[in-house]
């Protein structure tokens, strides 16, 4: 299959509420960065996250198979460092071939849950 999205993305809004309700992992509060390669070579990804009061964390490394998708938690992100929760952020996602990123919050701190989903901006080549 062509090829289709662009090589770098930026998602402005970025939180994790600092607790849940609900049954765990299902209904913890996350962000996640939806990525689809629909490409026909593996995509290496790297996601930065910038903050208003620190230095920016990552890269976060990962690889996507051609053809696939993945739904990367921004919860689950530990290494270099974990994403504080409670704290407002932004990110960068680069790639070394076209993906398309979008973007989704589940807030889950009261018995009404809230789904967001957004395309990223795509930024230039």
């Amino acid at each position: 299959m062509k090829p289709i999205g662009k090589r770098r993305w930026a998602i402005a809004e970025g939180y994790i509420p600092g607790w849940s309700h609900g049954p765990e992992p299902q209904m913890t509060s996350h962000e996640a960065a939806c990525i689809l390669n629909a490409g026909s070579k593996e995509a290496h990804v790297r996601i930065t996250v910038f903050f208003a009061d620190r230095s920016p964390a990552g890269p976060y490394e990962f690889t996507i198979p051609p053809e696939r998708t993945k739904h990367i938690r921004f919860n689950d992100l530990t290494e270099p460092q974990a994403i504080p929760h409670d704290t407002d952020y932004s990110s960068v996602i680069e790639s070394d071939v076209p993906i398309v990123v979008q973007h989704t919050r589940l807030d889950s701190r009261q018995d009404a849950n809230a789904l967001l989903s957004t395309i990223a901006y795509p930024g230039s080549e």
